[in-house]
């Protein structure tokens, strides 16, 4: 299964969504943004606590399914004593999504630095008896 990959994700939070729920993860980082602007509702993603540099075949991450997605920017305004500010503006996406599975990286692509990280997982399948 091929899908998008966003990296460097807290095992915290990685062990938050294993429980079931669906949770909304608000990320600032450059490399995920990047990865998350061609990511539609209803796709599946692969998630990691795996660096973006160290992700390699083997690495262990969950796949979940894209409830929504928003990416904004926002403007910061920070002011100094005087007449000095400084105007920055900072780029956000929230996306809310749901665990589906946990997976294995089968292979990795990442054409350049402002390209998404593309990744081949397996999913692995846990049968519970009952």
């Amino acid at each position: 299964m091929e899908c998008t990959a966003l990296t460097g994700i807290t095992p915290e939070v990685i062990k938050d969504l294993r429980q079931g729920k669906a949770r909304t993860l608000e990320l600032h980082s450059t490399h995920n943004i990047i990865t998350l602007n061609g990511v539609e509702p209803g796709m599946s993603i692969f998630l990691t606590s795996v660096n973006s540099e160290d992700l390699a075949i083997g690495d262990q991450g969950i796949v979940a399914d894209v409830i929504g997605i928003t990416i904004t920017m926002k403007r910061l305004i920070e002011y100094s004593p005087g007449a000095v500010y400084e105007e920055r503006e900072r780029m956000s996406a929230r996306i809310k999504i749901k665990f589906c599975c946990n997976s294995t990286v089968k292979t990795v692509t990442q054409d350049t630095m402002f390209s998404p990280v593309l990744v081949d997982v397996v999913k692995c399948c846990t049968y519970h008896a009952g």
